[in-house]
Protein backbone atom coordinates (compact mmCIF):
# COMPACT_ATOMS: atom_id res chain seq x y z
CA UNK A 1 0.00 0.00 0.00
CA UNK A 2 2.87 2.33 0.49
CA UNK A 3 4.57 1.81 -2.24
CA UNK A 4 1.67 2.21 -4.36
CA UNK A 5 1.17 5.78 -2.62
CA UNK A 6 4.38 6.95 -3.37
CA UNK A 7 3.88 5.49 -6.90
CA UNK A 8 0.25 7.59 -7.04
CA UNK A 9 2.13 10.54 -5.67
CA UNK A 10 5.09 10.96 -7.87
CA UNK A 11 3.01 10.94 -10.63
CA UNK A 12 0.22 13.09 -9.02
CA UNK A 13 2.54 16.59 -8.28
CA UNK A 14 2.94 16.54 -12.42
CA UNK A 15 -0.40 16.88 -12.89
CA UNK A 16 -1.09 19.64 -9.54
CA UNK A 17 -1.79 22.42 -11.57
CA UNK A 18 -4.19 20.55 -14.39
CA UNK A 19 -7.10 20.63 -11.92
CA UNK A 20 -7.89 24.07 -10.89
CA UNK A 21 -11.13 25.24 -8.90
CA UNK A 22 -12.88 28.61 -10.11
CA UNK A 23 -13.54 31.05 -7.45
CA UNK A 24 -11.91 30.97 -3.45
CA UNK A 25 -12.72 28.71 -0.37
CA UNK A 26 -11.59 27.10 2.95
CA UNK A 27 -11.24 23.74 2.97
CA UNK A 28 -14.42 22.46 4.75
CA UNK A 29 -16.23 19.79 6.19
CA UNK A 30 -20.13 18.67 7.08
CA UNK A 31 -22.06 17.45 9.36
CA UNK A 32 -25.56 16.13 8.73
CA UNK A 33 -28.44 17.45 10.65
CA UNK A 34 -31.94 16.78 9.38
CA UNK A 35 -33.57 19.17 7.13
CA UNK A 36 -37.46 19.58 6.09
CA UNK A 37 -36.22 18.69 2.06
CA UNK A 38 -37.98 15.72 0.43
CA UNK A 39 -36.50 13.81 -2.02
CA UNK A 40 -37.91 11.36 -4.62
CA UNK A 41 -39.38 8.36 -2.81
CA UNK A 42 -38.20 5.89 -5.18
CA UNK A 43 -34.80 7.25 -5.56
CA UNK A 44 -34.88 7.59 -2.21
CA UNK A 45 -36.26 4.64 -1.19
CA UNK A 46 -33.67 2.48 -3.67
CA UNK A 47 -30.69 4.75 -2.61
CA UNK A 48 -31.86 3.92 1.39
CA UNK A 49 -31.59 -0.14 0.39
CA UNK A 50 -28.44 0.07 -1.38
CA UNK A 51 -26.65 1.22 2.19
CA UNK A 52 -29.09 -0.48 4.54
CA UNK A 53 -27.06 -3.58 5.01
CA UNK A 54 -24.10 -2.04 3.98
CA UNK A 55 -24.38 0.84 7.12
CA UNK A 56 -21.37 2.66 5.50
CA UNK A 57 -20.77 6.14 4.92
CA UNK A 58 -19.82 8.48 2.25
CA UNK A 59 -16.32 11.26 2.11
CA UNK A 60 -16.35 13.26 -0.66
CA UNK A 61 -13.30 15.63 -1.32
CA UNK A 62 -14.85 18.12 -3.43
CA UNK A 63 -13.43 20.24 -6.54
CA UNK A 64 -14.46 23.34 -6.54
CA UNK A 65 -14.70 25.54 -3.90
CA UNK A 66 -17.11 28.01 -5.52
CA UNK A 67 -20.20 25.38 -5.06
CA UNK A 68 -19.35 24.17 -1.09
CA UNK A 69 -22.58 25.53 -0.01
CA UNK A 70 -24.16 23.30 -2.27
CA UNK A 71 -22.60 20.04 -1.36
CA UNK A 72 -22.98 20.74 2.37
CA UNK A 73 -26.97 21.10 1.84
CA UNK A 74 -26.67 18.16 -0.61
CA UNK A 75 -25.09 16.17 2.19
CA UNK A 76 -27.48 17.18 4.68
CA UNK A 77 -30.64 16.19 2.78
CA UNK A 78 -29.38 12.72 1.82
CA UNK A 79 -28.42 11.99 5.44
CA UNK A 80 -31.94 12.57 6.65
CA UNK A 81 -33.34 10.96 3.81
CA UNK A 82 -31.51 7.87 4.40
CA UNK A 83 -29.51 7.84 7.62
CA UNK A 84 -26.31 7.08 6.04
CA UNK A 85 -23.08 10.01 7.16
CA UNK A 86 -21.89 11.82 4.56
CA UNK A 87 -18.85 14.29 4.82
CA UNK A 88 -18.18 16.58 2.33
CA UNK A 89 -14.26 18.43 2.05
CA UNK A 90 -13.65 21.00 -0.06
CA UNK A 91 -10.23 21.37 -1.73
CA UNK A 92 -8.81 25.69 -1.27
CA UNK A 93 -8.79 27.08 -5.51
CA UNK A 94 -6.19 25.31 -7.11
CA UNK A 95 -5.30 22.74 -4.19
CA UNK A 96 -7.64 19.78 -4.86
CA UNK A 97 -4.19 17.03 -6.16
CA UNK A 98 -2.16 18.39 -3.10
CA UNK A 99 -5.60 17.95 -0.80
CA UNK A 100 -5.93 14.48 -2.83
CA UNK A 101 -2.77 13.12 -1.99
CA UNK A 102 -3.33 14.45 2.02
CA UNK A 103 -6.26 13.11 2.14
CA UNK A 104 -5.95 9.75 0.21
CA UNK A 105 -2.98 9.11 2.92
CA UNK A 106 -5.22 9.10 6.07
CA UNK A 107 -7.02 5.79 7.71
CA UNK A 108 -10.56 7.74 7.45
CA UNK A 109 -9.65 8.25 3.35
CA UNK A 110 -12.14 9.90 0.64
CA UNK A 111 -14.62 7.33 -0.44
CA UNK A 112 -15.79 9.70 -3.82
CA UNK A 113 -13.16 11.51 -5.62
CA UNK A 114 -12.27 13.40 -9.26
CA UNK A 115 -10.06 12.82 -11.68
CA UNK A 116 -9.69 15.43 -14.62
CA UNK A 117 -9.60 12.74 -17.52
CA UNK A 118 -7.16 9.83 -18.93
CA UNK A 119 -3.94 11.68 -17.24
CA UNK A 120 -5.33 11.46 -13.87
CA UNK A 121 -6.30 8.35 -14.39
CA UNK A 122 -2.81 7.05 -14.60
CA UNK A 123 -1.97 9.05 -11.65
CA UNK A 124 -4.86 7.30 -9.79
CA UNK A 125 -5.67 4.32 -11.15
CA UNK A 126 -4.15 2.19 -8.28
CA UNK A 127 -7.27 3.66 -6.30
CA UNK A 128 -10.71 3.51 -8.59
CA UNK A 129 -13.04 0.81 -8.47
CA UNK A 130 -14.43 -0.16 -11.32
CA UNK A 131 -18.19 1.16 -12.20
CA UNK A 132 -19.15 -0.43 -14.78
CA UNK A 133 -21.99 -2.57 -13.51
CA UNK A 134 -23.62 0.46 -11.49
CA UNK A 135 -26.90 2.30 -12.53
CA UNK A 136 -24.83 5.72 -12.74
CA UNK A 137 -22.82 4.13 -15.71
CA UNK A 138 -26.10 2.53 -17.02
CA UNK A 139 -27.74 5.68 -17.01
CA UNK A 140 -24.38 7.52 -19.24
CA UNK A 141 -26.11 8.76 -22.56
CA UNK A 142 -22.91 9.02 -24.21
CA UNK A 143 -20.71 5.96 -23.14
CA UNK A 144 -17.49 6.73 -24.64
CA UNK A 145 -17.05 9.56 -22.02
CA UNK A 146 -15.95 7.22 -19.42
CA UNK A 147 -12.65 6.84 -18.34
CA UNK A 148 -12.09 3.35 -19.11
CA UNK A 149 -9.06 0.80 -18.34
CA UNK A 150 -7.51 -1.78 -20.52
CA UNK A 151 -9.35 -4.25 -19.04
CA UNK A 152 -12.35 -3.00 -20.17
CA UNK A 153 -13.43 -1.36 -16.55
CA UNK A 154 -15.02 1.71 -15.93
CA UNK A 155 -12.64 3.68 -13.30
CA UNK A 156 -13.96 7.51 -14.14
CA UNK A 157 -17.64 8.58 -14.99
CA UNK A 158 -17.99 12.11 -15.94
CA UNK A 159 -21.03 13.85 -14.26
CA UNK A 160 -21.13 17.23 -15.81
CA UNK A 161 -20.39 17.67 -19.43
CA UNK A 162 -19.88 20.55 -21.62
CA UNK A 163 -19.71 21.42 -25.21
CA UNK A 164 -17.71 24.45 -27.59
CA UNK A 165 -18.17 24.69 -31.10
CA UNK A 166 -19.12 27.52 -33.47
CA UNK A 167 -21.67 29.63 -31.93
CA UNK A 168 -24.29 31.33 -34.76
CA UNK A 169 -26.76 33.96 -34.63
CA UNK A 170 -29.36 32.57 -36.38
CA UNK A 171 -31.17 35.14 -37.63
CA UNK A 172 -28.20 36.81 -39.21
CA UNK A 173 -28.20 33.94 -41.33
CA UNK A 174 -31.67 33.45 -41.95
CA UNK A 175 -31.03 37.36 -43.51
CA UNK A 176 -28.31 36.00 -45.43
CA UNK A 177 -30.46 32.86 -46.41
CA UNK A 178 -33.07 35.42 -48.01
CA UNK A 179 -29.93 36.70 -50.24
CA UNK A 180 -30.11 36.52 -54.23
CA UNK A 181 -27.08 33.71 -55.06
CA UNK A 182 -26.76 33.10 -51.12
CA UNK A 183 -24.47 29.79 -50.92
CA UNK A 184 -26.83 27.47 -48.73
CA UNK A 185 -30.45 27.48 -47.95
CA UNK A 186 -30.61 26.82 -44.91
CA UNK A 187 -27.82 25.58 -41.83
CA UNK A 188 -28.69 21.77 -42.80
CA UNK A 189 -26.59 22.26 -46.03
CA UNK A 190 -23.42 23.05 -43.79
CA UNK A 191 -21.80 20.10 -42.74
CA UNK A 192 -18.17 20.16 -43.72
CA UNK A 193 -15.76 22.53 -43.84
CA UNK A 194 -16.29 23.08 -47.56
CA UNK A 195 -19.23 24.30 -47.39
CA UNK A 196 -19.10 26.23 -44.27
CA UNK A 197 -16.01 28.27 -46.30
CA UNK A 198 -18.15 29.00 -49.36
CA UNK A 199 -20.86 30.69 -46.69
CA UNK A 200 -18.72 32.49 -44.67
CA UNK A 201 -16.58 33.82 -47.45
CA UNK A 202 -19.87 34.82 -49.26
CA UNK A 203 -21.23 36.50 -45.99
CA UNK A 204 -18.46 38.35 -45.71
CA UNK A 205 -18.21 40.03 -49.05
CA UNK A 206 -22.11 40.64 -48.60
CA UNK A 207 -21.28 42.27 -44.83
CA UNK A 208 -23.05 45.65 -45.47
CA UNK A 209 -26.08 44.07 -46.30
CA UNK A 210 -25.96 41.80 -43.49
CA UNK A 211 -25.26 44.47 -41.22
CA UNK A 212 -22.19 43.37 -39.33
CA UNK A 213 -18.80 43.68 -39.47
CA UNK A 214 -17.45 40.32 -39.81
CA UNK A 215 -18.53 36.91 -40.09
CA UNK A 216 -16.61 35.85 -37.34
CA UNK A 217 -16.36 37.56 -33.75
CA UNK A 218 -12.59 38.62 -32.94
CA UNK A 219 -10.04 36.00 -33.07
CA UNK A 220 -8.58 36.65 -29.68
CA UNK A 221 -4.51 36.71 -29.26
CA UNK A 222 -3.80 38.64 -26.83
CA UNK A 223 -1.63 36.35 -24.44
CA UNK A 224 -3.58 34.74 -21.63
CA UNK A 225 -6.22 35.19 -24.10
CA UNK A 226 -5.43 32.75 -26.86
CA UNK A 227 -7.05 29.73 -24.94
CA UNK A 228 -9.89 29.00 -28.01
CA UNK A 229 -7.36 28.35 -30.31
CA UNK A 230 -4.47 26.98 -28.25
CA UNK A 231 -6.25 24.42 -26.56
CA UNK A 232 -9.83 24.31 -27.93
CA UNK A 233 -9.22 24.67 -31.65
CA UNK A 234 -5.93 22.57 -31.40
CA UNK A 235 -8.03 19.63 -29.82
CA UNK A 236 -9.57 19.06 -33.01
CA UNK A 237 -6.52 18.05 -35.09
CA UNK A 238 -4.96 16.03 -32.05
CA UNK A 239 -8.38 14.35 -31.69
CA UNK A 240 -8.10 12.84 -35.23
CA UNK A 241 -4.69 12.03 -35.19
CA UNK A 242 -5.36 10.31 -31.48
CA UNK A 243 -8.02 8.08 -33.33
CA UNK A 244 -5.90 7.13 -36.26
CA UNK A 245 -3.31 5.66 -33.99
CA UNK A 246 -5.26 4.39 -31.54
CA UNK A 247 -4.05 6.65 -28.60
CA UNK A 248 -5.31 8.48 -25.58
CA UNK A 249 -1.55 10.45 -25.39
CA UNK A 250 2.04 10.59 -27.08
CA UNK A 251 5.28 11.79 -26.73
CA UNK A 252 5.37 12.74 -29.90
CA UNK A 253 3.16 14.50 -32.02
CA UNK A 254 3.33 14.22 -35.79
CA UNK A 255 0.05 17.29 -35.79
CA UNK A 256 -0.59 14.81 -38.72
CA UNK A 257 -3.81 17.65 -39.29
CA UNK A 258 -2.07 20.65 -39.30
CA UNK A 259 -3.42 21.78 -42.58
CA UNK A 260 -6.89 21.68 -41.29
CA UNK A 261 -6.18 23.55 -38.27
CA UNK A 262 -4.56 26.32 -40.85
CA UNK A 263 -7.93 25.76 -42.49
CA UNK A 264 -10.60 26.84 -39.97
CA UNK A 265 -7.81 29.14 -38.28
CA UNK A 266 -7.43 30.95 -41.60
CA UNK A 267 -10.93 31.15 -42.08
CA UNK A 268 -11.71 32.60 -38.87
CA UNK A 269 -8.85 35.54 -39.27
CA UNK A 270 -9.60 36.66 -42.48
CA UNK A 271 -13.25 36.90 -42.29
CA UNK A 272 -13.56 38.59 -38.52
CA UNK A 273 -14.36 41.99 -37.50
CA UNK A 274 -10.88 43.06 -37.07
CA UNK A 275 -7.69 43.01 -39.58
CA UNK A 276 -5.39 39.78 -38.45
CA UNK A 277 -2.57 41.95 -37.79
CA UNK A 278 -4.31 43.68 -35.19
CA UNK A 279 -5.69 40.69 -33.28
CA UNK A 280 -3.21 40.79 -30.87
CA UNK A 281 -4.69 43.43 -28.74
CA UNK A 282 -8.01 41.67 -28.76
CA UNK A 283 -9.78 39.61 -25.89
CA UNK A 284 -12.62 36.70 -25.47
CA UNK A 285 -14.70 39.83 -23.74
CA UNK A 286 -14.63 42.00 -26.91
CA UNK A 287 -14.99 38.95 -29.06
CA UNK A 288 -18.00 37.82 -27.32
CA UNK A 289 -19.66 41.42 -26.71
CA UNK A 290 -18.96 41.72 -30.96
CA UNK A 291 -21.00 38.77 -30.90
CA UNK A 292 -23.70 39.78 -28.40
CA UNK A 293 -24.49 42.93 -30.32
CA UNK A 294 -24.64 41.46 -33.76
CA UNK A 295 -21.65 42.60 -35.16
CA UNK A 296 -19.97 39.23 -35.98
CA UNK A 297 -22.54 36.18 -37.33
CA UNK A 298 -20.42 33.82 -35.60
CA UNK A 299 -17.84 32.79 -32.88
CA UNK A 300 -16.00 29.81 -31.75
CA UNK A 301 -16.59 29.03 -27.88
CA UNK A 302 -18.51 27.13 -25.51
CA UNK A 303 -21.96 26.76 -23.79
CA UNK A 304 -20.35 28.75 -20.72
CA UNK A 305 -20.33 31.40 -23.14
CA UNK A 306 -24.27 32.07 -22.99
CA UNK A 307 -23.65 34.16 -19.74
CA UNK A 308 -21.54 36.34 -21.41
CA UNK A 309 -23.40 37.08 -24.34
CA UNK A 310 -26.70 37.33 -22.06
CA UNK A 311 -24.84 39.62 -19.95
CA UNK A 312 -23.11 42.31 -22.37
CA UNK A 313 -25.02 45.71 -22.04
CA UNK A 314 -27.27 46.63 -25.22
CA UNK A 315 -27.20 42.88 -26.37
CA UNK A 316 -29.20 42.51 -29.99
CA UNK A 317 -28.94 38.69 -29.84
CA UNK A 318 -32.13 36.71 -29.14
CA UNK A 319 -32.18 33.42 -26.76
CA UNK A 320 -33.80 31.67 -29.45
CA UNK A 321 -31.45 33.03 -31.82
CA UNK A 322 -28.14 31.06 -30.79
CA UNK A 323 -27.18 28.00 -31.88
CA UNK A 324 -24.22 25.50 -32.22
CA UNK A 325 -22.48 24.64 -35.28
CA UNK A 326 -19.38 21.72 -35.34
CA UNK A 327 -16.11 23.06 -35.65
CA UNK A 328 -15.39 21.96 -39.93
CA UNK A 329 -12.16 21.84 -40.55
CA UNK A 330 -11.67 19.42 -43.95
CA UNK A 331 -11.59 15.99 -42.73
CA UNK A 332 -12.86 13.37 -44.44
CA UNK A 333 -16.55 11.79 -42.46
CA UNK A 334 -16.35 15.14 -41.06
CA UNK A 335 -20.48 15.73 -42.24
CA UNK A 336 -21.16 12.71 -38.72
CA UNK A 337 -18.89 15.19 -36.59
CA UNK A 338 -20.89 16.67 -33.76
CA UNK A 339 -19.70 19.28 -30.79
CA UNK A 340 -16.32 19.09 -29.05
CA UNK A 341 -17.61 17.32 -26.08
CA UNK A 342 -16.88 16.63 -22.90
CA UNK A 343 -15.62 17.10 -19.13
CA UNK A 344 -12.51 17.37 -16.75
CA UNK A 345 -14.39 16.25 -13.92
CA UNK A 346 -15.02 12.17 -13.60
CA UNK A 347 -16.63 10.57 -10.07
CA UNK A 348 -14.35 7.49 -8.82
CA UNK A 349 -14.75 5.28 -6.34
CA UNK A 350 -11.97 4.58 -3.50
CA UNK A 351 -11.31 1.08 -3.95
CA UNK A 352 -9.37 0.97 -0.91
CA UNK A 353 -12.08 2.32 1.06
CA UNK A 354 -14.34 -0.53 2.87
CA UNK A 355 -16.51 -2.22 0.71
CA UNK A 356 -19.77 -0.50 3.16
CA UNK A 357 -18.18 2.86 2.07
CA UNK A 358 -17.81 2.08 -1.51
CA UNK A 359 -21.66 0.95 -1.79
CA UNK A 360 -23.00 3.81 0.07
CA UNK A 361 -20.87 6.18 -1.89
CA UNK A 362 -22.28 4.66 -5.16
CA UNK A 363 -25.75 5.09 -3.83
CA UNK A 364 -25.41 8.69 -3.04
CA UNK A 365 -24.08 9.33 -6.51
CA UNK A 366 -26.82 7.66 -7.98
CA UNK A 367 -29.38 9.71 -5.88
CA UNK A 368 -27.69 12.43 -6.82
CA UNK A 369 -28.86 11.97 -10.43
CA UNK A 370 -32.04 10.48 -10.36
CA UNK A 371 -33.84 12.01 -7.01
CA UNK A 372 -35.87 14.97 -7.72
CA UNK A 373 -34.14 16.58 -4.82
CA UNK A 374 -31.06 16.04 -6.48
CA UNK A 375 -31.71 16.34 -10.15
CA UNK A 376 -33.18 19.51 -8.85
CA UNK A 377 -29.74 20.69 -6.93
CA UNK A 378 -27.59 19.39 -10.20
CA UNK A 379 -29.73 21.98 -12.58
CA UNK A 380 -30.30 24.59 -10.82
CA UNK A 381 -27.68 24.99 -7.83
CA UNK A 382 -25.02 23.19 -9.41
CA UNK A 383 -25.43 24.53 -12.59
CA UNK A 384 -24.30 20.98 -14.62
CA UNK A 385 -25.05 19.65 -17.91
CA UNK A 386 -25.94 16.40 -16.56
CA UNK A 387 -24.88 13.28 -18.91
CA UNK A 388 -27.36 10.71 -17.73
CA UNK A 389 -30.74 9.65 -19.25
CA UNK A 390 -32.23 10.58 -15.89
CA UNK A 391 -33.23 13.56 -16.87
CA UNK A 392 -36.72 14.85 -18.54
CA UNK A 393 -36.60 17.65 -20.62
CA UNK A 394 -38.28 19.98 -18.06
CA UNK A 395 -35.02 18.76 -15.25
CA UNK A 396 -32.36 19.97 -18.05
CA UNK A 397 -30.51 23.20 -18.34
CA UNK A 398 -32.97 25.66 -20.12
CA UNK A 399 -30.52 28.15 -21.39
CA UNK A 400 -29.50 27.74 -25.21
CA UNK A 401 -26.58 27.08 -25.59
CA UNK A 402 -26.71 24.16 -22.61
CA UNK A 403 -29.86 22.88 -24.83
CA UNK A 404 -28.13 22.65 -27.46
CA UNK A 405 -25.24 20.35 -26.07
CA UNK A 406 -28.10 18.00 -25.28
CA UNK A 407 -29.35 17.78 -28.64
CA UNK A 408 -26.14 16.86 -30.26
CA UNK A 409 -25.35 14.60 -27.50
CA UNK A 410 -29.03 12.95 -28.14
CA UNK A 411 -28.30 12.88 -31.97
CA UNK A 412 -27.12 9.57 -32.64
CA UNK A 413 -25.71 10.13 -36.03
CA UNK A 414 -22.84 12.41 -34.65
CA UNK A 415 -19.99 11.46 -33.31
CA UNK A 416 -18.62 14.00 -30.46
CA UNK A 417 -15.07 15.27 -30.75
CA UNK A 418 -13.49 14.17 -27.10
CA UNK A 419 -11.77 16.64 -24.96
CA UNK A 420 -7.72 14.88 -25.82
CA UNK A 421 -6.36 19.02 -24.61
CA UNK A 422 -6.09 17.10 -21.23
CA UNK A 423 -3.53 15.19 -22.61
CA UNK A 424 -1.47 18.32 -23.61
CA UNK A 425 1.89 17.91 -22.46
CA UNK A 426 1.67 22.14 -20.35
CA UNK A 427 0.55 25.10 -20.17
CA UNK A 428 4.01 26.15 -21.68
CA UNK A 429 3.31 24.20 -24.67
CA UNK A 430 0.11 25.92 -24.99
CA UNK A 431 1.69 29.81 -24.68
CA UNK A 432 3.83 28.69 -26.83
CA UNK A 433 1.40 27.75 -29.44
CA UNK A 434 -0.62 30.64 -29.13
CA UNK A 435 2.69 32.93 -29.46
CA UNK A 436 3.37 30.92 -32.73
CA UNK A 437 -0.65 31.69 -33.92
CA UNK A 438 -0.23 35.44 -33.58
CA UNK A 439 3.22 35.76 -35.28
CA UNK A 440 1.53 33.43 -37.70
CA UNK A 441 -1.56 36.06 -38.08
CA UNK A 442 0.23 39.16 -38.46
CA UNK A 443 2.87 37.60 -41.11
CA UNK A 444 5.42 37.62 -39.32
CA UNK A 445 5.90 33.27 -39.78
CA UNK A 446 5.08 31.09 -42.39
CA UNK A 447 2.64 28.18 -41.21
CA UNK A 448 5.31 25.60 -41.86
CA UNK A 449 7.03 27.36 -38.21
CA UNK A 450 4.13 26.80 -36.61
CA UNK A 451 3.93 23.50 -37.41
CA UNK A 452 7.32 22.97 -36.22
CA UNK A 453 7.55 24.69 -33.22
CA UNK A 454 4.05 22.49 -32.24
CA UNK A 455 5.80 19.54 -33.25
CA UNK A 456 9.21 20.47 -31.06
CA UNK A 457 7.38 21.86 -28.25
CA UNK A 458 5.55 18.87 -27.49
CA UNK A 459 7.92 16.32 -27.38
CA UNK A 460 10.57 19.00 -25.57
CA UNK A 461 7.39 19.48 -22.89
CA UNK A 462 6.61 15.68 -22.97
CA UNK A 463 10.07 14.79 -22.18
CA UNK A 464 10.51 17.48 -19.44
CA UNK A 465 7.63 16.53 -17.50
CA UNK A 466 8.77 12.69 -17.56
CA UNK A 467 12.34 14.13 -16.18
CA UNK A 468 9.97 15.48 -13.25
Amino acid sequence: MKKKLASVLLCAVMAASMLTGCGNADNATATTPATDNKTDAAATTEAAEKTAEAAGSVYYLNFKPEVDEVWQKLAKEYTEETGVPVKVVTAASGTYEQTLMSEIANKEAPTLFQINGPIGYQNWKDYCADLKDTDLYSWLMDKSLAITGEDGGVYGIPYVVEGYGIIYNDAIMQKYFALDGAKAASMDEINNFAKLKEVVEDMQAKKDELGIEGVFASTSLTPGEDWRWQTHLANIPVYYEFKDKGITDTDTLEFTYSDNFKNIFDLYINNSCTAPGLLGSKSVDDSMAEFALGQAAMVQNGNWGWSQINGVDGNTVKAEDVKFLPIYTGVEGEENQGLCTGTENFFCINKEASAEDQAASIAFVEWLFSSETGKAAVTNDLGFIAPFDTFSDDEKPTDPLAQEVLRYMADTSKTSVSWNFTSFPSQQFKDDFGAALLEYASGSIDWDAVKTKVVDEWATEKAATAAN
